[in-house]
């Protein structure tokens, strides 16, 4: 073949690449609509199996209505972008159901029939600083029977709930009747009215979050028989229960009921002693167990000691403002969770404070599973001096760590036998059911040694977003104790979904080199503060054996005392902020070293796997022989 012939041809293959791309990329558009290959590590972009499953077993036809108005959005490209995500979504859902769900967007313009059947479904429009039109960007489901649910507002910074809440959406249409889940606490978890600040109360967040999937009963503390229709019992900070509630209690655990109960050795939210005529009582009153039923099934749970922990300590803000970090307050990360259990496993962080430890009895008659547990840098500390203490830091003065992990929250699995060995206890009114004096199938029972997890101020920050309240989680609690009722009733479905919902990766290297950082500038900072001790006692000394008795006047001696407490202070201060400086520097040299490998050495890696490999290739097609 000539050279001219040669260049006509390559001219030639050029202009059909061309042609072939401007074809073959609208083509795939249209084709390819959706699809996508999700490279993510823990694949985010891929439906849970959970889901699957929901959508595989619908017993019945499901219209899932996407309201997007389009028009409003043509300045704000962030929440097109986003509604691409959410159709994408949905999308997948039909497809994945089989036919069983059908969606249809529709674009609720202003004065519109489509934003008539918006409102009313419930849906909320936002109004955006640009745009004159509301807003909506809401998901509303109905099927066959007449219910419906609905997403009011999809929330872009929600992204990692999208799944989730999809899913819990067409899971609550395909089974409209919840379980029943009977709530029994002493802590002011439910709405009500303060008659400290005269107001309505604000049901903590963990509720909310419970109703959108149980039906909530509250239980009264002076029960003495739970409803047959009761599936579960939640039992949070138990306080002097009578007998007849403990023995309700116990004869519902004995014919199959599931239980989670959060007891606590020191509950910050606890509102006080019980004993007006004592306000200083010890802090005992703000403890709670469940001794009888405890010891009837073989485990022990500390009333008046905390696990405190090094590892996993939280950051909080000193008496001083500056953060420091208490021992008490624990942000479990998941080498603290059990990843092989479907009510842990996925987690990121669980927050405690001052949580208990659970432990073993001889001859124990359940099996304790652990849930959550503490790290190797922990030991029990006694609740005595929380009641006074005010600087977190105290804690750490005499704290020496055990070695051992402590058992923070566990599964409990096994037949126990009553509590009530020598029958009801006096008072049971009549026609109450026969004794079960043992249980017949290994019972299922779920406790927490903290019921501060359950407050709002450890996992989730609301927010007025546009006329909303916004819950977001900072923290896996409400998910942990989710997932632990929804494995108690026999539904792991939506745990599996509950579990891909956290998108932090800490960055692990980074917090054991602030750590290590945060201890060497407390031992300079302690050794600054007894200097200074020392030094005013040595003042003191000296302005005491002085016979002058002149004692505005310093001596030569003070003076030089107080010179070299100077200099020394001087010395220390340069350390506390080498120290700081060494900490910024190790966390620098590591950005560079991930940068020089995310930027330069994997591609460098890639480009000569390519090259080896097109060698490898040009050889194999030469047989073998050098072109």
């Amino acid at each position: 073949m000539s050279s001219k012939s040669r260049t006509a041809f390559g001219h030639l293959g050029l202009v059909a690449v061309a042609v072939i791309f401007l074809v073959a990329v609208p083509l795939a558009n249209v084709i390819l609509r959706g699809a996508r290959v999700d490279l993510t590590e823990n694949h985010l972009y891929t439906l849970a199996p959970g889901t699957r499953h929901i959508l595989g077993t619908i017993p019945e036809p499901i219209h899932l209505y996407f309201f997007f108005s389009a028009s409003a959005t043509g300045k704000t490209p962030f929440f097109r972008s986003y509604a691409g995500r959410v159709r994408d979504m949905l999308r997948d859902f039909a497809q994945q159901s089989g036919g069983r769900i059908t969606f249809t967007e529709v674009d609720p313009v202003p004065f519109s029939d489509e934003e008539d059947r918006a409102t009313q479904f419930g849906l909320q429009g936002i109004r955006l600083d640009n745009s004159a039109d509301p807003l909506f960007m809401g998901i509303a489901g109905t099927n066959s029977v007449g219910d419906d649910q609905v997403i009011p507002f999809v929330d872009p910074r929600k992204e990692a709930f999208l799944e989730y809440d999809l899913a819990k959406l067409v899971y609550s249409l395909a089974h409209p009747k919840h379980p029943v889940v009977g709530l029994l606490s002493s802590l002011p978890i439910s709405a009500g009215f303060d008659p400290m600040t005269q107001q309505v109360r604000q049901p903590w967040a963990i509720v909310n979050q419970l109703r959108q999937v149980f039906d909530i009963r509250q239980l009264e503390p002076g029960l003495t028989q739970i409803a047959d229709d009761v599936q579960l019992v939640m039992l949070v900070h138990p306080k002097n229960l009578g007998d007849q509630a403990l023995y309700a209690l116990d004869q519902f655990v004995l014919r199959g009921g599931r239980l989670m109960v959060f007891v606590d050795p020191w509950a910050e939210a606890d509102p006080g002693t019980a004993d007006a005529a004592d306000p200083m009582a010890g802090p005992g009153q703000r403890s709670s167990n469940l001794q009888r039923l405890f010891d009837a099934w073989g485990i022990s749970v500390t009333s008046d000691s905390f696990v405190g922990d090094n590892r996993y300590a939280l950051q909080v803000m000193g008496p001083d403002g500056r953060p420091v970090r208490d021992i008490g307050l624990l942000g479990v990360s998941q080498d603290g969770l059990d990843q092989d259990d479907v009510v842990t496993a996925g987690l990121s962080l669980v927050n405690m404070g001052y949580a208990g430890a659970i432990s073993a009895r001889e001859k124990a008659a359940v099996t304790i599973t652990p849930l959550v547990h503490s790290s190797d840098l922990a030991a029990p500390l006694g609740t005595a001096g929380l009641a006074f203490m005010q600087d977190p830091t105290l804690l750490l003065a005499s704290f020496k760590p055990t070695g051992q992990r402590y058992t923070l929250a566990a599964r409990l699995s096994g037949k126990v036998p009553t509590a009530f060995p020598d029958g009801p206890p006096p008072g049971m009114p009549a026609g109450t059911p026969a004794q079960i004096r043992e249980a017949s199938e290994p019972v299922n029972i779920v406790v927490v040694a903290d019921t501060d997890l359950l407050s709002d101020r450890l996992w989730v920050q609301t927010q007025n977003f546009f006329g909303q309240r916004v819950a977001n989680a900072f923290a896996n609690n409400g998910d942990f104790v989710v997932n632990a009722l929804d494995n108690l009733l026999g539904s792991n479905d939506l745990i599996g979904i509950r579990a891909r919902a956290s998108f932090s990766r800490p960055f692990t290297r980074v917090r054991d080199l602030r750590r290590d950082a945060e201890a060497r500038f407390r031992d300079s900072e302690e050794r600054l503060q007894q200097e200074l001790r020392d030094t005013e006692q040595k003042l003191a000394e000296i302005q005491a054996g002085r016979k002058d008795g002149n004692a505005l006047i310093m001596t030569p001696e003070q003076q030089q005392e107080i010179e070299r407490f100077r200099s020394q202070r001087a010395g220390i201060r340069k350390e506390l902020r080498q120290v700081q400086r060494n900490l910024d520097q190790d966390i620098e040299r590591l950005g560079t070293v991930l940068k020089v490998i995310n930027i330069g050495l994997v591609p460098l890696l890639i480009s000569i796997a390519s090259i080896i490999v097109l060698l490898v290739r040009r050889h194999h097609r030469s047989g073998g022989h050098p072109s």
